[in-house]
């Protein structure tokens, strides 16, 4: 599979940023590899903060980031004939990727979204200035809130995607938010790198 998840014009803003290991063989950097959201080296984590119980698989059914305003329905993303990853059709909805662990469920949950489109923002627009410490709350269809607190916010140039970090089995409720960053070429519609936010479930309700 590979993960898409950017923005700009079209379907040609999308661009492949990785493959999960238990797909075949990583193609993405090693765990640590990349640069931080603001351009400098990835920092090491943070002491990580204590990880709740995981819970049963349950379809997620929205998303509110509280420090950046942000509350959106997810849409269900799954794979292209390709193996690539369904994009969110409405740019203003983040994604999640099916196939994948639910948010909540031990694993590394994957929620994308465009960055831009056509110009404007779009719902993931702000993702970059998320810093540790911040939560990200799912609710999901079983009627519980998994709330996920951020360790950390990096960016990585395409070439280096981690593909390891992202996919690598987790035992605990892991989630990971993704979107472009870096430069925008607007005659390929294309960013040049990918923001990839790095969080672990904290509490239920």
């Amino acid at each position: 599979m590979l993960l898409t998840a950017c923005g700009g014009k079209g379907p040609g803003a999308y661009s492949a940023a990785g493959s999960p290991a238990p797909a075949g063989g990583a193609t993405g950097s090693a765990p640590g590899a990349g640069a931080s959201a603001g351009g400098h080296p990835t920092p090491p984590p943070k002491a990580a903060a204590q990880a709740a119980p995981a819970l049963a698989r349950s379809e997620p059914q929205k998303i509110a980031i509280p420090s950046l305003g942000l509350s959106s329905t997810l849409e269900t993303l799954r794979q292209n004939t390709d193996g690539s990853m369904e994009t969110p059709k409405n740019p203003a909805l983040a994604g999640w990727y099916e196939p994948g662990p639910t948010p909540g469920s031990q694993g590394p949950a994957v929620i994308a979204g465009h960055v831009t489109w056509n110009g404007a923002a779009a719902v993931f627009e702000k993702l970059k200035t998320m810093k540790a410490g911040d939560t990200i709350d799912v609710t999901r269809r079983d009627a519980k809130t998994a709330t996920f607190t951020v360790e950390r916010v990096a960016e990585y140039p395409k070439a280096d995607f981690p593909t390891l970090d992202v996919y690598k089995n987790l035992d605990y409720a892991g989630l990971r938010l993704v979107t472009c960053g870096g430069d925008f070429d607007p005659k390929k519609h294309y960013y040049d790198s990918n923001v990839v936010v790095f969080a672990r479930m904290t509490s239920t309700a």
